[in-house]
């Protein structure tokens, strides 16, 4: 009987790269166009970025001076860990963009994707001194997750990179003191469903303390729980969420594929 042959491991090739970089171009421009749509671009201020396949460390972020609502696959600008853009493109970048966004790339390997917001809501909780109140389901959704960095200015000094990653350290979520918001994930979709619990948790929380009476927090059984049933979450954003965002935009406008 003759012996089947063993198929040869197949090895990403150019080809593949391609193909990753292209479908990351995408799920990043739509990022930023969920942004937009969702009210939390803030002029041409605040980034999102996503670590490119290789060895080279490098990732994409956005051209400087165009909106969140203009951004398309091809418009990203491709730079290394040192803020040199290493593409053919005739844009700029923001240095302030660039300081947060290279440190935790650097620092995190899990981190292939991080966003960076200005809301009005979550500079609100920024600047509260006890910081986000586990009060309701989105901010419990946080728990064990989220850290907080404090204000060092403008974000033009290199030398404050080694501190924000030392204060985010192992979580998917921090609070910029008088500042914004910041998620990291593994992809795109998990870095946006972090950051769109986080902005909601914001939110609610500037609402019920603007009520003007005494807000309920659950006890610490119920805050376990949650914990415990964020760990069951699984690939839902990837699987579910994420797919379910990009049919959104597309019957809206689908140029951010471009």
């Amino acid at each position: 009987m003759q012996q089947m042959k063993e198929k040869a491991p197949r090895h990403p090739g150019a080809a593949d790269q391609v193909d990753a970089e292209r479908r990351l171009r995408v799920d990043l421009a739509a990022a930023y166009r969920l942004v937009a749509l969702f009210g939390w671009d803030d002029l041409l201020a605040t980034h999102l970025s996503v670590r490119l396949p290789g060895p080279e460390h490098r990732f994409l972020i956005n051209p400087l001076g165009w909106l969140f609502d203009e951004i398309t696959a091809s418009s990203l600008v491709t730079v290394d860990l040192d803020g040199r853009i290493v593409d053919d493109s005739p844009y700029e970048i923001n240095p302030a963009g660039f300081t947060i966004h290279s440190a935790i790339h650097a620092a995190r390997p899990d981190a292939q994707c991080v966003i960076h917001l200005h809301t009005v809501s979550g500079i609100a909780v920024s600047s509260q001194e006890q910081g986000l109140l586990p009060i309701n389901q989105s901010a419990m959704l946080m728990n064990g997750r989220l850290a907080y960095h404090d204000f060092e200015g403008i974000a033009f000094d290199h030398e404050e990179r080694p501190r924000l990653v030392a204060d985010l350290g192992s979580n998917d979520a921090m609070i910029l003191r008088n500042h914004g918001t910041l998620a990291v994930g593994s992809s795109v979709a998990n870095a946006f469903q972090t950051i769109y619990f986080l902005e909601r948790a914001c939110a609610i929380q500037v609402a019920a303390l603007g009520g003007g009476t005494k807000v309920s927090k659950p006890n610490d059984a119920i805050q376990a729980l949650v914990t415990r049933q964020v760990a069951t979450f699984g690939d839902i954003a990837d699987r579910l969420l994420w797919p379910a965002m990009l049919r959104r935009l597309d019957r809206i406008d689908r140029s951010y594929r471009e």
